[in-house]
């Protein structure tokens, strides 16, 4: 795990309970909280830009944003394609 950084955080008490209640179910401990935090944290994060993402690209032309995927794609797989080969050597 990265260096980690501490959160000072209120939530109401009802929260509090319902989510100690909830890890504790799950046989999650005290220590566990942090983890389901930051979970929650990216998952929200990559929610609200998938989100995003959608909303900007409302208007597009579906074929012209399927070939902008598509390029994007093959642009990625022949990065990795190259890497793999020049670790191959």
């Amino acid at each position: 795990m990265e260096e980690a950084v501490r959160w000072n955080i209120k939530v109401s008490k009802e929260t509090d309970l319902t989510l100690r209640t909830f890890l504790g179910s799950q046989g999650m401990k005290k220590g566990d909280l942090s983890k389901f935090i930051e979970e929650a944290v990216r998952w929200h994060v990559f929610h609200r830009t998938v989100q995003d993402i959608k909303t900007r690209n409302a208007d597009t032309d579906p074929n012209e944003l399927q070939s902008l995927i598509d390029h994007a794609v093959r642009e990625v797989r022949a990065g990795r394609s190259a890497k793999g080969n020049a670790d191959k050597i």
